[in-house]
């Protein structure tokens, strides 16, 4: 039997895309598994996963948790780094749900 997965995705436009989400990797590294390379990232939080992808000008998220309430939980803590380290653009998050 497969575990049941929720996913949501948010396409996050900025320049510096490549630069959130290098930081948001270093700084969640430090307690968390996870790999990335210059165009993409992974943390294995224990709430699920988010998967990134670095374009030119969109940082793309990928949220997935087992539930609801995990994914709700995935969603705000990405979002709350990513808001820190980008106060100086304040790009938009909207996040959709698969």
């Amino acid at each position: 039997m497969t575990e049941t997965k929720l996913v949501s995705e948010a396409r996050v436009a900025t320049p510096l895309a490549r630069r959130y989400m290098t930081q948001l990797c270093k700084h969640f590294e430090h307690k968390l598994p996870v790999t990335y390379t210059t165009h993409t990232g992974r943390i294995e939080f224990q709430a699920g996963l988010c998967l990134m992808e670095a374009q030119d000008e969109t940082l793309v998220l990928r949220a997935e948790a087992g539930d609801a309430e995990g994914l709700d939980r995935l969603e705000n803590v990405v979002v709350k780094h990513l808001e820190r380290f980008a106060f100086r653009d304040k790009p938009a998050v909207n996040w959709v749900r698969a």
